[in-house]
């Protein structure tokens, strides 16, 4: 099932926010997602994660400092409710090793839990190693059509 038809709030990962950001595949479905107006949760750690695609796009010459500095603004602005990642750290440790997956991507996962939502990636493989596991309903990828 397609994201955008899932009723609840979401959790965005870093791979949503960046793909709106930059215009990346799926761009039209991310910022979608993001002026739906729906609930939208994300950990704190999602801030560094933009932060460093910005700076690595800058590093290889994408977009100069200016540029870099206008994207991460306007990530600072998106409409998303920032939880700690100290208040996920025991839950998305117990995901991980129960998943696999980094502790990093779990952290979204174990917010998705918390809120009774859906995680969106942007990244396949994550929601690829998600699906028919316990945790499927709680990931989703932004690609995933109808």
């Amino acid at each position: 099932m397609s994201p955008s038809r899932r009723g609840g709030p979401w959790v965005l990962d870093a791979s949503v926010v960046a793909a709106a950001l930059f215009q990346e595949d799926h761009a039209d479905a991310c910022c979608s997602l993001l002026t739906s107006g729906r609930e939208l949760h994300a950990p704190d750690l999602v801030y560094a994660e933009v932060g460093n695609v910005i700076w690595k796009r800058r590093r290889r010459g994408e977009i100069d400092e200016d540029e870099a500095a206008e994207l991460l603004a306007d990530a600072l602005r998106l409409p998303l409710r920032i939880t700690p990642s100290d208040a996920l750290i025991d839950a998305a440790l117990q995901v991980a090793l129960k998943t696999d997956r980094t502790v990093y991507d779990c952290l979204y996962i174990a917010l998705a839990l918390r809120e009774r939502a859906v995680m969106v990636t942007g990244d396949r493989r994550l929601a690829s190693a998600m699906a028919g596991g316990p945790l499927a309903k709680h990931v989703a990828w932004i690609g995933a059509g109808g």
